[in-house]
């Protein structure tokens, strides 16, 4: 029988959109695709499957987020072969860690909000008909997320080379025999924009737990922003979003205990983990970030915070981010373990019943007031000492910036702090072409496959398109990644 690929299928039945949320609704989601979309409820069981998805082990439920700090010099190893240490060596191939899920899996995603879309689209184009916008909204904000997410593992930073390869635009249902091929990164960005703007009329100025809203729309503009080195708009998409009061910074005394809640005031976006759904138990962000054998012999330690990390944080002992922190496997003193997706340090969780179900949030206000500090560096420092000095003050011994002090590096590294875990760190050092260097010295590991000290210009910073997906689509072998 001929091979469908997730990318080139058509959009087969959609039985996989049941959540806990809506047992209780009809079953308008599973059949024909072409029909499963008749009411704006329908949209919204296919809205909540779509967040369901994205949580995935192979996306924002775990590996997306690893990629993000294991390649970026925050984390580091004792040990190797305890799972996904090719991140942190590089140790990628295009038949071996190609770690093509990522592909399949957002992909998979985008094919469920390209189906909405397009049911809406069907409908609407027989007259207006109200109660479908936010959906819509909703679809096409998380399309253009998961197009960045994929052209930042695919493709090169906006301003090294826009010309070059990013990822195949698709944004409809493609028959059996479609092959698409990859756009530049210029497009794919200018296809992410599309989607933001077009979706931001349609979504609410209201709180929007667990689902995308107006003010998720402009984190992630000024987040798309940023990375094209846009500053001016990365700058007025934040102050929005500041200026508009929905979300509030965590106080020093409230931000520890704000990892054991869900939904807390600077969360604008967040992924829901159910434990009887998208709980990954023993493959949990949690287990993957705690001590080894903490809570239970299965948490075998993967990942610990690298001894520059700690230095960084160290630049204040009383900085109220040590409250995350833990001891790890190498020294009852050094606090190398990571506690925020057990909601604290004796594994609160975040109210649901196990402590592995912790939420993921994909965009908190504290970052936001970081890309406007960093928006604003250059044109007013005065202005980007202000909203770093919301985030700093986590470190009360430290000195407030001024608009004399702020820099660049003084922003990087209040990232580095805040953000810890939350993957951001790999993705910052590529868009700044800055250089990243590995702690390789626990456990007298030996990393063949990449230097110490990396920059973007070493070609496996970019994932390399897996021979599956090649066998699929053989195009896509001209289009291969450079160095694999």
């Amino acid at each position: 029988m001929k091979r469908i690929h997730i990318l080139l299928a058509g959009l087969i039945s959609i039985s996989f959109f049941s959540c806990k949320d809506f047992l209780d609704e009809k079953p308008t989601n599973s059949g024909d695709a072409e029909v499963a979309v008749q009411t704006p409820a329908d949209a919204k069981v296919i809205v909540n499957g779509l967040m369901r998805n994205m949580t995935s082990a192979n996306y924002y439920g775990r590996n997306f987020i690893m990629y993000g700090d294991a390649k970026g010099g925050d984390l580091t190893i004792s040990s190797q072969g305890r799972g996904l240490d090719a991140f942190y060596t590089f140790n990628h191939g295009v038949s071996t860690n190609s770690y093509s899920t990522f592909w399949s899996q957002i992909y998979f995603c985008i094919m469920q909000a390209n189906s909405l879309l397009e049911s809406i689209g069907k409908i609407e184009a027989n007259g207006p008909v109200a109660g479908f916008d936010t959906y819509k909204g909703q679809a096409l904000t998380a399309r253009a997320l998961m197009y960045f997410d994929l052209v930042r593992l695919y493709g090169k930073a906006y301003d090294d080379d826009k010309t070059s390869y990013g990822v195949p635009n698709v944004t409809g249902r493609l028959g059996t025999d479609a092959q698409p091929l990859r756009a530049s990164v210029e497009e794919n960005y200018k296809q992410i924009l599309a989607d933001l703007t077009a979706a931001a009329p349609l979504l609410p100025k209201t709180r929007a737990n667990g689902y995308i809203n107006y003010y998720a729309n402009l984190a992630l503009q000024s987040r798309v922003y940023l990375y094209m080195k846009d500053y001016a708009n990365a700058l007025r998409t934040a102050e929005e979003l500041i200026a508009s009061n929905a979300y509030v910074p965590y106080t020093n005394a409230a931000w520890v205990d704000s990892w054991k809640s869900q939904f807390g005031s600077e969360s604008i976006f967040e992924l829901g983990i159910f434990p009887s759904e998208g709980d990954l138990e023993n493959g949990s962000l949690g287990f993957y970030l705690r001590r080894r054998s903490h809570g239970s012999t299965n948490a075998l330690g993967w990942f610990m915070a690298s001894d520059s990390f700690l230095q960084r944080l160290n630049q204040d002992p009383r900085d109220v981010r040590w409250g995350v922190m833990s001891n790890d496997e190498t020294s009852t003193t050094r606090l190398g373990s990571l506690y925020k997706y057990s909601g604290s340090t004796s594994l609160a969780g975040d109210g649901k019943a196990t402590g592995s179900a912790v939420n993921i949030k994909v965009f908190r206000l504290s970052e936001i007031y970081l890309i406007a500090a960093e928006a604003a560096l250059t044109s007013d420092p005065a202005k980007a000492a202000t909203y770093l000095n919301v985030v700093r003050r986590r470190s009360p011994s430290l000195a407030p910036a001024t608009a004399g002090t702020v820099s660049l590096d003084m922003i990087v590294d209040e990232r580095s702090k805040e953000l810890f875990g939350e993957g951001h760190r790999f993705f910052d050092m590529i868009r700044l072409n800055r250089n990243i260097t590995f702690n390789d010295e626990f456990g007298d590991l030996t990393i063949p496959h990449r230097e110490k000290t990396i920059n973007r210009s070493f070609y496996k910073t970019r994932l390399p398109i897996g021979q599956a997906e090649i066998n699929a689509n053989p195009g896509l072998k001209a289009q291969q990644n450079e160095g694999y």
